[in-house]
């Protein structure tokens, strides 16, 4: 007997399966809603912005190299103080002894929103040899990378013959200068200030690094000539390398795998722990591009208990990883993973660069060794368990090339976006399923959710009651295992709103 034809049309399902459309649609519905519910709270200009978005269309954005400006002054009048002082932050190393700063360090600085570059230099002087010759040599390559100088001048000890040999220098290279007079910390030193009329650099803008007194007209004065775009630097190229910071601690390899990702000897290698003291900057291709690798001194311990040039290489290191895009933790297999190796991971991941960890020395393991070393991984690295690994050994150059799609991965992540439409489903799946906890008689409610910035991904979460920060890391897995994010650490600010009172 054959199957009516009638019976099997109404036993079969034919409803289409949904699209990612069908989802886009649903997901766009509940961000409707949940914008129209957002009307009920108390929320700032601030608020909005992020809820409504932020444009980020450079049609009117300069699209040449930003410009730069260089500090130049005798030693110790007071520079990198200056520098903390337009940073917002104490970035550069400051001493009472002369000569602390010795190399060109670029900063990205900005004020009244314009940005542009910082130029920290050593003190230059006449009749100097040695490294002092050298620092003066940097100081002079700085002006000619300038679009503008800042020549500082200690308005307590006057001008000097250094002062005026770096007045007639100033005078060659045809730069716009403002002329500031440095440590006029009250009333009581602008006299000392209008004296340096005399060399002939327009008016001395009185100011106090220290304290922060007339900075924000120093800064005003640099604004009014400074150009768009940078007329000595230039534009970065359109894909142009990524910067990548080799890090961990002395003596894991960090120098041995840039010579061999170089093909040369282009650093120092030496068994000493802490030969590389200064960044190095190396162009490597890799994968067929081109990549910005910086090679930098090893993390000791902890910064405030090291001293002298270790001291400073600390430093430099946390700068240089600071320029960075991506951080590769390299961590010797031969020693167990140390609490100065869980240190510098933290750094990358506070810092909010791109993280792969590169174990070295892997081809060297014997098979109780790569076995206690793996339970070390899955004990000591749970909370990285979304960072990249590479197993390398940059002595003989043994699976170097997979740091390319590595670092590829880590990169794509720390530049997503996800749409906020997408976020607010997501989200409102994830809390249908799994609630806030009650405290207190009450249960805070996610009101919505957009994507801030990216590089590294930042998510605002507007809720109508605080969130414990073990639900907030339960939210953070979720957003990984939804939308991935592998290399790229992220991070949930949490903003709570209280309803509008009714009048």
């Amino acid at each position: 007997m054959g199957i009516p034809t009638d019976f099997t049309r109404s036993t079969v399902d034919t409803t289409p399966e949904p699209t990612d459309a069908d989802h886009d649609q649903h997901a766009q519905g509940i961000d409707r809603v949940l914008r129209a519910g957002l009307d009920d709270f108390e929320l700032t200009p601030e608020d909005r912005a992020l809820i409504d978005g932020f444009q980020e269309s450079t049609d009117d954005a300069p699209t040449g190299p930003r410009p730069v400006v260089a500090i130049i002054g005798r030693p110790n009048v007071g520079k990198s103080t200056l520098v903390n002082r337009i940073l917002r932050r104490r970035e550069a190393v400051v001493e009472d002894t002369p000569g602390v700063t010795r190399d060109r360090v670029a900063y990205d600085a900005e004020w009244a929103g314009r940005d542009f570059t910082l130029l920290d230099t050593g003190g230059w002087e006449i009749g100097v040899e040695g490294i002092h010759l050298r620092v003066a040599e940097q100081a002079e390559v700085a002006i000619e990378m300038a679009d503008v100088v800042l020549f500082v001048v200690d308005a307590i000890v006057g001008a000097t013959d250094d002062d005026e040999a770096v007045v007639k220098l100033l005078r060659r290279s045809g730069k716009p200068v403002v002329l500031v007079a440095n440590k006029v910390d009250d009333q009581r030193f602008e006299a000392d200030a209008a004296a340096l009329w005399n060399l002939g650099l327009g008016e001395p803008m009185p100011l106090s690094a220290l304290h922060g007194r007339g900075s924000g007209d120093v800064l005003d004065a640099v604004l009014d000539v400074l150009p768009q775009v940078s007329a000595t630097g230039r534009a970065p190229l359109p894909g142009g390398p990524r910067r990548v910071a080799l890090v961990g601690r002395p003596n894991v390899g960090k120098s041995s795998l840039l010579n061999r990702l170089a093909g040369e000897e282009r650093v120092v290698v030496d068994d000493v722990a802490g030969t590389t003291r200064d960044p190095v900057d190396e162009i490597i291709e890799l994968g067929g591009r081109p990549w910005n690798f910086v090679d930098t001194a090893g993390i000791r311990r902890r910064v405030h208990q090291t001293r002298g040039a270790d001291f400073y290489a600390s430093l430099r290191t946390q700068a240089a990883l600071e320029k960075a895009e991506v951080a590769v933790v390299l961590i010797d297999t031969h020693e167990s993973i140390t609490e100065q190796d869980l240190r510098i991971i933290s750094q990358v991941v506070e810092t909010g660069r791109a993280l792969v960890i590169a174990y070295n020395k892997w081809d060297l393991l014997d098979e109780e060794r790569r076995y206690y070393l793996e339970k070390e991984i899955d004990r000591e690295l749970v909370r990285v368990t979304w960072a990249p690994r590479v197993n390398v050994s940059a002595l003989t150059g043994r699976h170097v090339d997979k740091l390319t799609p590595a670092l590829d991965t880590a990169l794509q992540s720390w530049d997503r976006r996800i749409p906020t439409s997408r976020l607010n489903g997501v989200l409102g799946e994830i809390v249908a399923g799994h609630p806030h906890p009650v405290r207190g008689g009450k249960q805070p409610r996610i009101l919505f959710a957009t994507q801030a910035s990216t590089r590294p991904p930042r998510f605002v979460i507007f809720t109508s009651g605080f969130l414990e920060a073990g639900y907030r890391r339960f939210l953070e897995r979720r957003l990984r295992e939804e939308f991935g994010f592998e290399g790229s650490p992220i991070e949930i600010s949490v903003r709570v709103r209280e309803k509008r009172r009714r009048r």
